[in-house]
C-alpha cells in the first residue's frame, strides 16, 4: 500500500529537521516536500533570518523539493494566512495529506495550526510533541545533528549567542530561564548538518546586526 503523502513545514531549524528525522525513522509517511515562508524583499526565511541559498542547500540535502511561500515583510496575518492557504490547497490538489510540525509544547500555536488545517484536507502531525526539551536537545546533538543559532532574542540573551553553535557548550551556557530548545523564542536555528542530511553544508558564521530587538547572524554558504 502507498504511504500517504506528508509536507514538512520547514522552518530551516533543528526542531522541524529534527521532525523530519523522526518521521523518516518510523517510515510512516512518504515526505515529498519541505513548505517554508521566505520574505519575498529580503529572500530570507521569515523570523529566521536564513538565506534563500541556504535553505535551497539544506532541502538538496535531504532531498525534499522546496515548497515556498512569498510573503512581505512586514507581513500582517490576514496576508500570511492568505498565502498559506493557497499553499495549503495547491499541497491538497498534489495528494499531499499531512504536515508535519515541529512544535515541542505551545499548546496555544498547535491549536492555531490544528484550527487552520481543519476541513483543508490535510491533518497535522507533531512527532517532538510534550518530549522533555532538555532530554530533546540533548538528542539532538548526539544524533549529529549540527546547527548555528541563526536568530536571538535580545530580552531573553545576550547578541554574542548570534551565530554561536547549538551544542553541549551552547546549552550549558544558557541562563536560567531560557528553554534548552529555544521553544519559547528564545533563539531559533540553521541547520547546517545531521541525520536526516545527505551531506553537511559549509556554512561560515557572517556578521552579526541586531534590529528590532534581535540578534541575527549572517550565515553563508563557504
Amino acid at each position: 500500500m502507498p504511504r500517504p503523502k506528508a509536507l514538512i513545514s520547514w522552518s530551516s531549524g533543528k526542531d522541524s529537521a529534527f521532525a523530519l528525522h523522526e518521521v523518516m525513522q518510523a517510515g510512516e509517511f512518504e515526505v515529498v516536500g519541505a513548505l517554508t515562508t521566505v520574505t519575498e524583499t529580503l529572500e530570507r526565511v521569515a523570523i529566521h533570518g536564513v538565506r534563500q541559498q541556504i535553505l535551497r542547500a539544506q532541502c538538496e540535502a535531504v532531498g525534499l523539493t522546496q515548497r515556498i511561500v512569498p510573503i512581505p515583510h512586514p507581513c500582517s496575518n490576514e496576508i500570511y494566512e492568505a498565502r498559506m492557504g493557497e499553499a495549503v490547497a495547491r499541497a491538497v490538489a498534489d495528494g499531499i495529506t499531512h504536515m508535519i510540525f515541529g512544535d515541542l509544547f505551545l499548546a496555544d500555536i498547535r491549536a492555531y495550526r490544528e484550527q487552520k488545517l481543519a476541513g483543508t484536507g490535510i491533518t497535522p502531525i507533531f512527532p517532538l510533541w510534550e518530549r522533555p526539551t532538555a532530554e530533546l536537545a540533548q538528542a539532538m546533538i548526539a544524533s549529529g545533528l549540527e546547527a548555528h543559532l541563526a536568530t536571538v532574542d535580545l530580552k531573553r540573551l545576550p547578541a554574542e549567542f548570534a551565530g554561536r553553535r547549538f551544542d553541549a557548550q551552547l546549552l550549558a551556557d544558557l541562563p536560567d530561564g531560557v528553554d534548552p530548545c529555544g521553544e519559547n523564542g528564545e533563539f531559533h536555528t540553521c541547520v547546517v548538518a545531521g541525520p536526516m542530511f545527505s551531506h553537511r553544508l559549509a556554512v561560515a558564521v557572517g556578521e552579526r546586526v541586531q534590529r528590532d530587538g534581535y540578534a541575527y547572524c549572517d550565515l553563508v554558504i563557504g
